[in-house]
This record gives structure tokens, sequence and C-alpha cells, in this order.
């Protein structure tokens, strides 16, 4: 029998692999049409402070991913705590927008106060098309709370870049062992991410993986060979198809997964603090499995394809350059893929597994677009980008997949410790 309003996911119905909280009917509306008027608790002011927090965080985005998630999961979390507080009755949908609009705007004015103006303005737009009256300065007055509770509940938590890129000492030459890589050989990168404070996981080790594939193993031998006739700047096997493939996932995946996000949110029938608490859960499962990527890529410094194939002993060739710059930390787990399995955990159980086409372009393929209709397309083209590129085996993809479904299944069955005391 088909859905005839949202339900809530509960950690028990999550475990015995319940349905979706959200289903996904409605059409995107177009960025160029006129704002409508608002529907007090529709969630149309969820969309219009998605975009102002997209926007806020391009005009100002940090040079590390894990910050920018912050900025939004700080944000959303707020967000859905102050709707909470409305009160039943006629007015809660009016509470629970003006409570939205307050607390993202103030969040973002304490980590962005650059875009102040701006802010501001949205904030009276929004607030201009909400009725005067109790319901109004209620959720004014809640988000504001909310987004000073959580800004100091998150503060010194280690995700600032200069926490996030603390120094790696690293260690010695060695055959299976990370090392800086060309070209540039920059200093290890995201090392502080295992030390930072999560939202939800109980430590940065929680799910960590195990050993990579040895390197006298047939899986290791495979993938290397993989990655060294697929991923070469020169490669002769691979596609133009696939080439085009690691061109679109070579960017950063936080800006990457805005637009499905806001595909997921748009189509959905939640109120206002459902789908406040679907961002915020998405973003804050987004922080902590970097934390947890970054444990396990310091635990196992396992090396990049392109120092394995220029200096190991398998069919070793000094000249081999991959398609793409490598990043400049261990190759296991792959981060593109972990980000995408917690991205498809958690829209997966919020949003469904499917839904009607949509596009989506990418700021390192410019003019392709690129048409989805699930959520795990998203993660199989993360895991074949990765390889086509010549910067991650595929064990590290696969992998980075388990442990980013591990992470988002826990933020989906501990969800509500979110809306409570940080």
């Amino acid at each position: 029998m088909p859905l005839t309003r949202p339900v809530r996911v509960r950690p028990a119905l999550l475990a015995a692999g319940s349905a979706a909280l959200l289903a996904l009917t409605a059409a995107v509306p177009s960025a160029a049409a006129p704002a409508p008027p608002l529907q007090a608790g529709s969630g149309s002011v969820v969309l219009d402070w998605y975009d102002t927090t997209a926007r806020t965080v391009a005009a100002t985005a940090a040079p590390t991913q894990i910050t920018n998630n912050r900025t939004w999961a700080i944000g959303w979390i707020a967000a859905a705590r102050a709707t909470r507080e409305a009160p039943a009755g006629p007015a809660r949908g009016r509470f629970q927008d003006a409570a939205v609009a307050s607390a993202v705007h103030d969040v973002l004015v304490g980590l962005t106060p650059s875009r102040r103006a701006d802010l501001d303005a949205a904030l009276a737009a929004t607030l201009g098309r909400i009725p005067d009256g109790p319901a109004e300065e209620g959720g004014v007055a809640a988000g504001a709370r909310q987004a000073a509770a959580v800004l100091a509940a998150r503060a010194g938590d280690g995700l600032d870049p200069a926490s996030v890129n603390a120094p790696f000492p690293v260690p010695p030459a060695a055959p299976g062992v990370w090392q800086p890589t060309p070209d540039g050989y920059a200093p290890a990168a995201q090392y502080g991410n295992r030390l930072a404070k999560p939202f939800l996981l109980e430590r940065a080790d929680q799910f960590r993986l195990g050993p990579p594939p040895a390197l006298d193993s047939r899986r290791y031998r495979t993938d290397l060979a993989e990655v060294r006739a697929y991923g070469a700047a020169d490669s002769a096997v691979r596609t133009p198809r696939q080439t085009e493939t690691a061109n679109f996932w070579y960017a950063s995946s936080q800006v990457l997964y805005t637009e499905p996000l806001r595909v997921a949110v748009a189509r959905s029938h939640g109120s206002t603090a459902q789908r406040a608490e679907l961002l915020a859960l998405f973003h804050a499962a987004s922080v902590d499995t970097q934390i947890a990527t970054s444990d396990s890529k310091y635990t196992y410094v396992r090396w990049r394809p392109v120092t394995a194939i220029r200096t190991g002993d398998i069919g070793t060739d000094p000249a081999w350059t991959p398609l793409h710059q490598t990043p400049a930390h261990p190759d296991y787990p792959s981060g593109h893929a972990t980000y995408a399995g917690a991205a498809q955990a958690v829209l997966d159980a919020l949003a469904g597994p499917v839904t009607a086409p949509f596009g989506l372009t990418s700021p390192t393929a410019p003019g392709v677009r690129r048409t989805y209709t699930g959520w795990r397309q998203l993660t199989r083209d993360n895991v074949d980008a990765r390889v086509y590129s010549g910067i991650h085996s595929r064990s590290a993809d696969e992998a980075g997949v388990r442990l980013g479904e591990a992470v988002g299944q826990y933020a989906l069955r501990h969800a509500d410790r979110l809306y409570g005391t940080l």
C-alpha cells in the first residue's frame, strides 16, 4: 500500500529494514521561477535556506572540505532543534518556518560574518512572508537560542583548517608505506580529522577498517594492474566515457552532493521539521565519515598507486603518471567513496533509494551533464572514477563505501541525539 503521509523512521525500524521517511514525488522548482507564497509548515522555507547556505558556503569556502560540511551541519542541527520547540496548534508551522530561518541565519552569520548583509536580507525576506504574531516571534527566538547553543557546543571541535591539516610525520620509505606524491610532493593533508570531535560517533576508530590487501596478494596485484592500465594519463584502454567519469567526480564531494541533496529535499513531502532533520543528519554523518576515514587512512598509511607503480616490485614504471593529481594523503580508504557510502545510506533511508531522473553538473567537467535516478548510481561512479583518475586502488574505493555506509547507518540509528544536547 503506498504511503499517504510522511513517516518518521525510528532506530528499531531501521534495524528491521524499514522503508523511507520521506516519499519522493514533487518536481524540483526552477531556480528562475518567482518565489511562491509561503505555505506555513510546508517545508518550502527549508529550500530557501538550503540555497542560502549553499551560496554562503560557496562564497566563503574553507580550504578543507570537512570544515564546510561542519558549517552545514551546525546550521541545520540548530534549525532542527529549534523546530522541536514549536507548540502544538494551527500556528505550529509558522513557528517552525521562522525558527529555521532564524537558526540558519544566526549560525551562518556567526561562522561567515562577511556575508551578514546578504544573510540579513534573506532573513527579512523569509519573515516578511510569515504573518506577524507570537508564532513568528517565538520561532525567531527559538532559532536564535539554538544557534547560539550549537555554536557554543562545537567551539574548538578541531574542524578548523589548521587543526584538520595538523602536521603528520612521514614514516621512512618502505614497500606499501605512503610517501608524498608527485607533482609537488605536498605534505600530508587531513591528518587532524581523526583528532576532531565527531557529531555522533563515540570515537574516530569506532568503525576502523581491517587492513588493506597484502602486497603479495592476488587482490593487490589485480588492483595495481587495473589502476596502472585505466588510470594512466596516456591510457590506451580507458574509454572516453570512463575519462568523463574520472573528470566529473574529481571535484569535492561536498560540492558534488549539494544538488542531489537538494533534489531529495525538494521532492519530499516532509514538513519543515522533517526536512531540517534530513539536512542536519546528512551533514553530521558526512563530518563523522571524514573523521572515520582519516582514522583508517593514517592507521594503515598505505601508499598511493603512483608510488607503488613507480617504485614497487610489480613491473616498475618510473615514468607512469596518473590522469589526475594525487591528493596528499594515503590511499586506503578513498575519501570520495566513504562520503558516497554515507550519503547513500542516509538518502536511501530518508528519501528512498530511487527518484525521478535529475541532472547533475560538475565544476571539473565543464559542459557535461549527467542524469541519475538513484543515490547508488552516484556511489558506483565515485568508485570507478577514482580508479580511472589513477589515484586510488579499487580495494580502497570499495572499503571506503563500506566504511561510509557503516557510519551512515550508525548516524540513522542515533539521529535523535542530534536534536538534544550535543
